[in-house]
């Protein structure tokens, strides 16, 4: 397994990490001992960052680390774990708590279902409107003094954000999502992140499994994908077309569509960690084989002419969920 690092000043991490938000339903119905087995192989074949919150699955994930974890494996992990997100027991979103006392709450909670004494990066989810990112952060700070948390992450915060949050406390890396389809960090969050010496886990480079041609969302509550708005009707057939165009590059290059957008990822420089979202072996063994190869500058080319960011169609998220976004220029306070 290739290593990079998180930020000028972090650990040295898998070139890919995994995220197990979908091994909770998020995506449709899943099978634990499944998940496990796929969180057993990525650590068999050299993946050491895992990426998990609290909130998925409304602490089912976390429960499900400690037991993927057990028998001394925690110790050769790099834990990630997303906090803030407020949640219905229906699971409806319906805000984020950034104070210093729900920090330290969320985090005492955290470990105890993780069945561990620290993580090892503690990252607020979305920015609190009403409370300064100064006081979230803080926060984290005093859990990395009395040696609970070791690193401090953002996830989806702006350049301006990321700044003040950087006057309080080292920030080790960035979570964004991140992909063909999903570019809008390149304007100004990217080199940002890059001038400050912070690393970059980028989520969703499937987008979602459209790249994976995952078809139309599962019917039913699970499957969160019908809410987005690159899944639905009109949509999603011409998201479809450009994941065509895609395919045609894969065939010629050899590779699946996933491995090639997965590489993209990749490609866009040392101090990126694509996040593989991997609800089985199968789909495990399929993104790894993104490592086993190198794109040209005429294969970037050819894949961007495939997927032009102009063509895509929606966006991330819908309307509620793209203005909680502060790395999309929703207010910070």
């Amino acid at each position: 397994m290739k290593t990079r690092h998180l930020g000028a000043r972090g650990p040295e991490v898998s070139a890919v990490g995994l995220g197990c938000m979908a091994m909770s339903g998020t995506y449709g119905p899943v099978d634990d001992a499944e998940s496990i087995a796929t969180i057993h192989e990525a650590l068999e074949r050299g993946v050491t960052l895992l990426d998990t919150g609290d909130f998925y699955g409304r602490g089912h994930n976390e429960l499900l680390m400690r037991e993927a974890l057990r028998g001394g494996r925690r110790d050769r992990v790099f834990l990630q774990v997303k906090f803030g997100a407020q949640l219905e027991p229906s699971g409806r979103f319906i805000g984020f708590d950034g104070r210093p006392a729900s920090v330290k709450t969320y985090l005492t909670y955290t470990l105890t279902r993780l069945g561990t004494d620290h993580v090892d990066l503690y990252q607020p989810s979305r920015l609190d409107p009403h409370v300064p990112i100064e006081e979230t952060v803080g926060a984290v700070a005093d859990m990395v003094k009395a040696g609970y948390v070791r690193f401090i992450g953002l996830s989806e915060m702006g350049a301006a954000t990321i700044r003040r949050a950087h006057a309080v406390h080292l920030i080790t890396a960035l979570q964004m999502e991140y992909s063909l389809m999903s570019r809008s960090l390149e304007k100004e969050i990217l080199p940002t992140v890059r001038e400050l010496g912070i690393g970059v886990t980028a989520y969703g480079i499937l987008s979602r499994g459209l790249m994976a041609r995952v078809g139309p969302p599962e019917r039913g509550k699970t499957d969160i994908r019908g809410r987005f708005p690159r899944f639905q009707k009109g949509n999603l057939r011409q998201n479809l077309l450009l994941v065509q165009a895609l395919d045609v590059v894969a065939k010629r290059i050899g590779t699946t569509t996933a491995q090639l957008a997965c590489a993209w990822v990749l490609s866009r420089g040392p101090d990126i960690v694509p996040l593989l979202g991997a609800r089985n072996r199968q789909q495990l063994r399929d993104s790894l084989g993104a490592l086993e190869f190198s794109l040209s500058p005429a294969d970037l080319e050819e894949i961007e002419r495939a997927v032009p960011v102009s063509a895509v169609a929606g966006g991330r998220y819908d309307d509620a969920g793209m203005s909680s976004l502060d790395s999309e220029g929703s207010k910070a306070q």
